[in-house]
């Protein structure tokens, strides 16, 4: 054997071996993991403007997920006039990496203000229920789904594989909430209602939400919020503006003995992990936050966040969730622009 050959293999034994060394050097929840495997895969993204640019489908379609999850503000409409929100609606399906990626994976998700038709707005939105028509058109809700018949879009799906499931619960932020208190002492946006002053879900919506997280069996359960559930201190639109409600939703997913929960969020134009220890859960509840797919918040500096984890990116972006049920283990990653890991977090469950 000559020695060029010799070298080669050598080269490569050794590259072998870093690799392996690297796999094992991955530390989770202060524990070195091996490289998980992968199970299921999703992608979402919120915060999409069809007069800008969509340079991330082709990012997304590359990561291969099982089902792409819309955040919110998945068109930028502002109005009333239900025929501009389903000209954007037609206009953003007729995008050719979106339209090529809707008839890859299954399509599911929430909505937020700007594509339910007013910024900020909540219950008192004059043509919420024409809006909701339109957002399931853009869905491809059947014409005889139950659906439709419901007020507002609240709704759930479990996929299951041989070796697991995950189930996904949509939750709906905007058709039920009530009234914001304005923060007029300062340069925030809003302040938190007085506890136990108005509601984001609803009374039929909180009694629905109760019995999906106390009969589920999966392996995970995702909840999706247009809105942020745990940072609570920026000011703009989160769940915090109804301290009541948070307190209620983490008693319910600790009551409930769901297993792998985890929160998705969108609406801030910046992509973050949160956490909180939720007594009685039994692990740490993750905010996934990711925001946005065409405009980002580049000016970003800092604003408070007791619950972050790692670093803001504020540079345009999507999500990964990758799970692993065997070893029940989630790696969260935030992907940008021609694949680029921004970000990522691994949880053991």
């Amino acid at each position: 054997m000559t020695r060029p050959l010799l070298f080669v293999l050598s080269l490569v034994l050794l590259l072998g071996c870093k690799a392996q060394l690297n796999r094992e050097a991955k530390v989770l929840n202060g524990n070195a993991i091996q490289d998980m495997n992968v199970d299921f895969t999703i992608a979402f993204g919120s915060c999409n403007k069809t007069t800008i640019d969509n340079v991330l489908w082709d990012d997304v379609l590359d990561a291969k997920p099982d089902i792409w999850i819309w955040g919110g503000d998945n068109i930028y409409a502002d109005t009333d006039d239900i025929g501009e929100i389903r000209a954007m609606y037609e206009a953003q399906a007729k995008v050719p990496g979106y339209r090529k990626l809707a008839t890859t994976v299954p399509v599911i998700g929430t909505w937020d203000d700007h594509d339910y038709g007013k910024n900020d707005a909540g219950s008192e939105f004059s043509i919420k229920k024409e809006s909701q028509q339109a957002f399931m058109d853009f869905m491809r809700v059947p014409v005889e789904s139950p659906k439709r018949k419901q007020e507002g879009i609240y709704t759930s799906q479990e996929f299951k594989l041989w070796n697991g499931s995950v189930k996904v619960i949509i939750l709906d932020t905007r058709y039920f909430r009530t009234a914001l208190t304005p923060d007029i002492d300062s340069d925030k946006r809003n302040k938190p209602n007085e506890y136990g002053q108005g509601t984001i879900l609803g009374e039929t919506q909180w009694q629905w939400l109760e019995n999906e997280l106390t009969t589920s069996t999966a392996n995970f359960t995702i909840l999706v919020s247009s809105i942020q559930l745990l940072s609570n201190e920026h000011g703009w639109e989160c769940w915090g503006n109804f301290p009541h409600e948070v307190d209620r939703f983490k008693k319910m997913i600790s009551d409930s003995g769901v297993k792998g929960a985890m929160v998705l969020s969108g609406d801030r134009h910046i992509s973050e992990f949160s956490q909180a220890d939720v007594a009685g859960l039994g692990y740490p509840l993750i905010d996934f936050t990711s925001s946005g797919l065409t405009h980002a918040y580049s000016d970003f500096m800092e604003e408070p966040n007791p619950f972050r984890m790692g670093r803001v990116v504020a540079t345009e972006s999507f999500g990964l969730v990758r799970f692993d049920f065997l070893s029940r283990t989630a790696k969260l990653v935030m992907i940008g622009d021609n694949g680029e890991i921004l970000n990522e977090l691994y949880r053991k469950y």
